[in-house]
């Protein structure tokens, strides 16, 4: 980036490495120093939990806030029962009415925790593009909005192309995605006077469409603002680790596994991280990628507690960092581990170890547990297994049960028989 902002927003985005692309940078800065500008970003309703994946652009909102603008938070209800194809191989799985009004109630939990929804005329606003997609004529729309899309520009957009090139099947549900999409900005446009739209850099396409289209319909001058699409260094898709999602909802996983989750960053992404995923001074992010050796884990664990007070609050990042310490510098087992709690009824006559190896999250499938106590990676107390048929009874319990270094689950009996 050639050009130095000069609006607190656009400068703490390119401090601490948020931007990947802008459709007007110099324009964005100049409306942003004007006055308040409110911003959204979108959310489909797929599950009914956010992940690490989307605690980048969470960020992004909270740092909008935190300058003085206002943050939108927009719940796809609308746009979830036709799914965004963007980048992917196959058509998302419809979901129905209830299930994507489960999920928009699992999420909105989240984002209370980084943004204030009562905070004046920068207040956070939550929103759910149901409210004016669900009753739409689907005539008027194709002639009043329709017409303003070339079929040949959204077939060249990469996340459509991708797919065409591949041979693989895109149904018409879906192309009408990023047209919907598109009318959410311009919608937001009219009802709240946003003039900026923000996510991965995924959602470029998407993003320029709704701007188009406003300033057709609306000869609004608007922007837009993306992300880069993050892999730690070892290639891996930020957000995804050996269990699969890391979910940002405590009843999906414990503070202590999304503590831990960041506490086993890589040593080369501990500073990139510390900028993009805390609020510690630029400086100090700088200074704690820099450390190596032993004290590279204090920095891990310094980011650990960062960012799972944002998340989980204080309380909870100290109680991960205390069993963590329990665990690994003493060896005992910590009240926060990952819990498997066992009928006493089932465990009267015991339970293989590779059953409760599966059942604790800490191997995919019994295969899989099978190779971890081949290669000698699965431990009961601190013990090794090296026998898969070896059974664990209810006298045995509770125990540590550990996959590795650093992944590790606590087996317990319940109160009940």
């Amino acid at each position: 980036m050639t050009y130095q902002p000069k609006s607190d927003f656009l400068q703490v985005m390119h401090e601490r490495g948020f931007v990947a692309g802008c459709t007007d940078l110099e324009g964005l800065d100049d409306r942003l120093r004007a006055g308040t500008v409110p911003a959204y970003i979108g959310y489909d309703a797929t599950a009914r939990s956010l992940h690490v994946g989307h605690l980048l652009n969470i960020m992004m909102l909270r740092w909008l806030q935190k300058t003085g603008h206002r943050p939108i938070t927009l719940m796809g209800g609308g746009t979830t029962k036709v799914g965004d194809p963007s980048f992917r191989s196959d058509e998302r799985p419809l979901l129905g009415p209830d299930q994507i009004q489960a999920n928009i109630d699992g999420m909105q939990g989240v984002f209370a925790k980084y943004l204030d929804y009562e905070d004046g005329n920068r207040s956070a606003l939550m929103l759910n593009n149901a409210e004016w997609l669900d009753g739409l004529n689907y005539l008027e729309f194709l002639r009043d909005i329709g017409r303003h899309f070339s079929v040949n520009r959204m077939l060249s957009f990469e996340s459509v192309k991708s797919r065409i090139d591949r041979e693989q099947s895109l149904s018409f549900l879906e192309f009408n995605y990023m047209i919907l999409q598109a009318y959410d900005f311009l919608e937001l446009n009219r009802r709240y006077g946003c003039v900026l739209q923000m996510g991965g850099s995924d959602q470029w396409g998407n993003i320029v469409n709704g701007i188009d289209l406003t300033r057709r319909v609306a000869d609004t001058a608007i922007f837009g603002l993306t992300t880069p699409l993050l892999t730690t260094s070892d290639g891996r898709k930020m957000g995804k680790s050996q269990g699969g999602a890391v979910w940002l909802n405590a009843d999906m996983l414990s503070p202590y596994g999304f503590w831990q989750f960041w506490r086993n960053t890589t040593d080369a992404d501990v500073g990139r991280f510390a900028l993009l995923y805390t609020e510690l001074p630029v400086d100090e992010c700088h200074r704690l990628g820099a450390l190596q050796g032993s004290e590279i884990n204090e920095a891990k664990a310094i980011l650990a507690n960062e960012v799972t007070a944002l998340c989980h609050g204080p309380d909870a990042a100290a109680a991960a960092h205390a069993t963590a310490r329990e665990v690994f510098e003493k060896g005992g087992v910590g009240d926060e581990l990952p819990t498997l709690s066992l009928p006493r009824s089932e465990a009267a006559n015991g339970i293989s170890v590779v059953q409760l190896i599966v059942r604790a999250g800490l191997a995919k499938s019994g295969k899989e547990a099978k190779r971890l106590i081949a290669e000698g990676g699965a431990r009961l107390d601190d013990a090794a297994v090296t026998d898969p048929g070896q059974m664990v009874d209810a006298a045995a319990l509770p125990v540590k049960l550990s996959a590795g270094r650093k992944r590790h689950a606590l087996v317990t009996l319940e109160d009940r028989p």
